[in-house]
């Protein structure tokens, strides 16, 4: 198991991501995503897995600056998803091709049976 966390170290659901797999005794790698973001490939595979619009948070400051709910192509969101990690919501947890956003341990819970 390769446990990816992306997220920002405020945020109070990557905190209990973490706190979850720590207490399970499972390792992790955390990615701080105001300091490196996704990868184009981490972004696609995420994408992937998920969906482009389950990835944008419409609460964060961003949004509206860069108006993104104006913007209706998918590639065009995708950019400014890509170029503004602020946008993301957090956290974002891969296990190889699968994704998840939020705080959902009865998903990672099916990952380590």
């Amino acid at each position: 198991m390769n446990i990816q966390i992306f997220g920002v170290k405020k945020c109070f659901d990557t905190k209990k991501a973490e706190r979850y797999f720590k207490e399970r005794k499972i390792n992790y790698q955390f990615v701080d995503l105001t300091m490196f973001g996704l990868s184009k490939g981490e972004l696609q595979s995420v994408k992937a897995s998920i969906g482009l619009n389950n990835l944008v948070n419409n609460a964060s400051k961003d949004y509206k600056k860069l108006n993104m709910d104006r913007i209706i192509s998918e590639s065009g969101r995708e950019e400014l998803l890509f170029n503004n990690p602020g946008l993301y919501k957090t956290p974002i947890v891969r296990n190889g091709k699968k994704s998840t956003v939020g705080y959902v341990p009865a998903v990672w819970a099916s990952w380590v049976d």
